[in-house]
C-alpha cells in the first residue's frame, strides 16, 4: 500500500513537471499591414513632406485624442479608423512605423502603429485613438505631454505560453503572451533640414529666403509639384542630426514662424 502510494506521488510530480515544460516560446513573421508611400500633403496653407525613413526617433510635446467624428472614416493609410482599437495619427513619421507612447503624467506607456496623419494644431505631436488615450490616462484631461520613441517596423513576434496553477485547488491554467520584436527604426541620422513655409508665387519665395540667410547664413527655394499645382518651399539649414535641426525648428518658432517643421531631404 505505502509503495503504491509513492508510486502514485511520483508520477503526480512527473505529470505535474511535464505540463511546466510545455511552456514554450515560438516566434513567427509578423503580419504586416500594406500602406501607400508617403507623400508631401497639404494642410491649409501648410505643406507637409513625411520622413522617408525611421530611424531612433524621440520626441516630447503634447498628445491629444480623436474618435467619434472621425470613427468609421478612412484614414491616411487607406484603413478605415476604429476609435476602440489602438492607433495614432503623426504629421510626419512614416505610416506603418510603432511608436512608444509615455504619459510624463502617470508615466504609463503604451506601443501602437502610426496609420493616420495629424494632428494640425499647433504645439501638438501626436492624436491618439479613443482606445490608445484610455490606456494612457489622457481621455478625461483630453491633451496630456508625453514622449514618443520610434520603435520601427515589427518583423517577428515571439509568443510565450506560460502555465500557472493553484496547486491546493488542484487547477491548471494556461496563459499567452506576446513580445514584439522591431526592426530598428533610425532618425537620427541623415540630411535634415527646417521647412519655414511654401509658397505659389516664387517672387514671396525668393524675399522669405533671402531674409532668413542673414540670420542662419543657409537658406534655399525648391520648386515642388504636386499634381498640376506647383509651388516653392522655402528651406532653412542642413544638418545630419535631427536633435539639432529641431533646436533650429524651435528658434524659428520662436521668431515668428510657427508652422516651421522639420523634414527629411
Amino acid at each position: 500500500m505505502l509503495k503504491r502510494c509513492k508510486f502514485s506521488s511520483v508520477m503526480v510530480i512527473l505529470s505535474f513537471l511535464w505540463v511546466l515544460c510545455q511552456g514554450c516560446t515560438t516566434t513567427e513573421r509578423v503580419r504586416t499591414v500594406s500602406v501607400p508611400r508617403d507623400k508631401p500633403y497639404k494642410v491649409g496653407d501648410t505643406w507637409y513632406f513625411p520622413f522617408s525613413q525611421a530611424h531612433g526617433y524621440k520626441e516630447v510635446g503634447i498628445a491629444s485624442w480623436y474618435g467619434d467624428p472621425f470613427h468609421g472614416k478612412r484614414t491616411s493609410s487607406g484603413e478605415t479608423y476604429d476609435m476602440h482599437t489602438v492607433s495614432a495619427a503623426h504629421k510626419l513619421l512614416p505610416l506603418g512605423t510603432y511608436v512608444r507612447v509615455r504619459n510624463l503624467e502617470n508615466n504609463r506607456s503604451i506601443d501602437l502603429r502610426i496609420n493616420d496623419r495629424g494632428p494640425f494644431i499647433q504645439g501638438r505631436i501626436i492624436d491618439l485613438s479613443y482606445a490608445a488615450a484610455q490606456q494612457l490616462g489622457v481621455v478625461r484631461p483630453g491633451t496630456v505631454k508625453v514622449e514618443v520613441t520610434a520603435l520601427g517596423t515589427p518583423a517577428q513576434v515571439q509568443r510565450t505560453e506560460s502555465v500557472s496553477d493553484t496547486i491546493f485547488g488542484g487547477i491548471f491554467g494556461e496563459s499567452e503572451t506576446e513580445t514584439v520584436i522591431y526592426k530598428p527604426a533610425d532618425y537620427y541620422n541623415g540630411n535634415f533640414t527646417v521647412q519655414v513655409g511654401a509658397f505659389g508665387d516664387l517672387k514671396n519665395a525668393k524675399n522669405l529666403s533671402e531674409n532668413l540667410k542673414k540670420t542662419y547664413g543657409h537658406a534655399q527655394v525648391v520648386p515642388s509639384q504636386r499634381g498640376d499645382q506647383k509651388f516653392y518651399r522655402v528651406l532653412v539649414g542642413r544638418w545630419n542630426n535631427l536633435d539639432l535641426a529641431q533646436q533650429y525648428e524651435n528658434n524659428l518658432k520662436e521668431k515668428g514662424f510657427p508652422g516651421a517643421f522639420t523634414l527629411a531631404e
